[in-house]
């Protein structure tokens, strides 16, 4: 498999890690968008969302507890953060290997960016 993220997780790829248990790794990105920007990542291979099945709702689960600790560690977990996964090319995935981006360490806006829908 030629998978970038497997190759961080095997160790065959270094990574600044942050966090890491049974379950996960996280690292920070190497294009951040708000001070603290982590990859959370399964030790598992997920292509993506939609390759999920029952048999891995703990690791889903894992990618969120991560990301809580990890907030909490870097001290921005009252303030707030946002958590985003994103699926297939048209949500901006480009790494098919499941993984929540941790944004924190500044206000986040809502929507995250302007972007005019084309209609037909």
């Amino acid at each position: 498999m030629d998978c970038l993220f497997c190759k961080i997780v095997s160790g065959e790829i270094p990574a600044n890690r942050i966090y890491e248990d049974d379950d996960v790794i996280a690292f920070n990105d190497i294009n951040p968008q708000a001070p603290t920007h982590a990859l959370i990542i399964p030790r598992k291979h997920i292509a993506t969302l939609n390759s999920a099945d029952e048999s891995d709702k703990s690791v889903l689960g894992a990618l969120s507890l991560a990301a809580a600790k990890i907030a909490k560690e870097q001290g921005f977990d009252q303030a707030g953060y946002r958590t985003v996964m994103n699926c297939n090319e048209h949500g901006g995935q480009t790494v098919y290997h499941i993984h929540l981006h941790l944004l924190g360490g500044k206000a986040m806006g809502w929507p995250p960016y302007q972007n005019k829908l084309k209609t037909a």
